[in-house]
């Protein structure tokens, strides 16, 4: 008879062990089943401060593929155009999944500008100053032909502003550990100007206005601030 190598023997009860402390740790509880559900086409006003809903303006439509994947990763998603007094145009997009686990990434628009036909360039991190704190955005332009588009955008997960892949993902984890998904929204606000630099300061005006017309709770729960 055969007697097992120990060092093999040791091995493979570490695997055992690791697999079921992997399965043990592995995210089962939703956060977003533990708070109201999210209805951003109602959170939303469609009027508020300077800013109105611009009728006039339809949406761009997304190809049919990149449509389909932001449905397998989104539960709500809401995307308008308004416009103010001075005849100013700004883009709201707002994108919200209740499940931000690893196969469930928030899309960026570094992604989903390019999968439209534009390139994008002068990506720079940033922050915007409210009278409600400081979120901290990602600040990029994307150009088709001669459409220049400046885009601010920041990501909340679980309630509070990330930037990059890695923080992304260390609030994933420090969720896991506790075996919650965590929730997320994605927040772009973008215009078309030359000037990238006005443009962004009339996206800062728009930031303001938005969060002054929704409550403190969804500041916190929808915006990250």
């Amino acid at each position: 008879m055969k007697f097992i190598n120990l060092r093999y023997l040791i091995i493979g009860f570490a695997m055992i062990a690791a697999a079921g402390l992997a399965l043990a740790l592995t995210p089962k509880e939703k956060l977003a089943d533990q708070r109201p559900t999210i209805k951003l086409e109602t959170m939303i006003p469609k009027a508020f401060g300077s800013w109105r809903l611009d009728e006039s303006v339809r949406p761009i439509q997304v190809a049919p593929d990149v449509q389909a994947e932001l449905d397998k990763i989104y539960d709500e998603t809401l995307s308008r155009t308004y416009i103010n007094e001075q005849g100013a145009r700004i883009m709201l997009s707002m994108a919200y999944g209740g499940n931000q686990s690893d196969t469930l990434a928030v899309h960026k628009p570094e992604v989903c500008y390019p999968a439209q036909g534009f390139q994008v360039q002068a990506k720079t991190q940033g922050s915007v100053n409210t009278s409600f704190g400081s979120i901290r955005v990602t600040k990029l332009v994307a150009q088709q032909r001669e459409r220049v588009e400046p885009i601010t955008y920041w990501i909340n997960v679980g309630g509070k502003q990330v930037t990059g892949r890695l923080e992304r993902k260390l609030e994933q984890l420090k969720f896991g550990m506790t075996g919650k998904v965590p929730f997320g929204v994605l927040i772009r606000v973008s215009n078309i100007n030359n000037d990238t630099q006005a443009g962004y300061a009339t996206q800062a005006e728009f930031i303001e206005q938005l969060l002054a017309a929704v409550s403190p709770a969804q500041r916190t729960e929808v915006f990250g601030i």
